[in-house]
């Protein structure tokens, strides 16, 4: 299995889409998916054997980035592409910023587990941030610092 992770392009877009569609309940509108060439943006695809299997956007703003959406396909879920993707976005921001922040559905145990795994610590909660089927819940906040990592070593 060849792994490679690169930096978005425009034929990219329509594989982002569809797994954008799979992967989330409450997924993006379409044109926020097109709109990833802002010069803060920081946006990567994980591709196996040469197909968009996941991506991640996220946006560096002062030195800091947010993580503003993560997928993998829900085929290619439990391999460890996730992590591996995560890694990535860390991988490229040590050079960009000091801190990773992302926020994530409090129902996400899968998640939020992947996130403290790598090294993410939880910062706070926003009440009835996400919208669900039967109401609102809770966005977990959370953090990574990168001035304590070097490239590469988290596992």
């Amino acid at each position: 299995m060849n792994i490679q992770i690169l930096p978005f392009q425009d034929e990219y877009i329509d594989d982002i889409w569809e797994i954008e569609q799979k992967s989330h309940a409450h997924c993006w509108q379409m044109m926020s998916i097109f709109a990833w060439q802002s010069p803060m943006q920081c946006n990567q695809v994980l591709l196996v054997d040469g197909h968009v299997v996941g991506y991640y956007y996220a946006q560096n703003v002062v030195g800091e980035i947010s993580l503003l959406n993560i997928a993998i396909e829900p085929s290619y879920q439990g391999k460890g592409l996730g992590r591996r993707l995560l890694n990535g976005l860390i991988d490229a921001a040590q050079q960009q910023a000091s801190t990773i922040f992302l926020e994530v559905r409090e129902s996400n145990v899968a998640a939020i587990h992947l996130y403290r795994k790598v090294g993410f610590i939880e910062q706070g909660r926003r009440k009835n941030y996400y919208p669900t089927e039967t109401g609102r819940e809770a966005a977990v906040i959370m953090s990574y610092d990168l001035s304590t990592t070097e490239t590469s070593v988290h596992s």
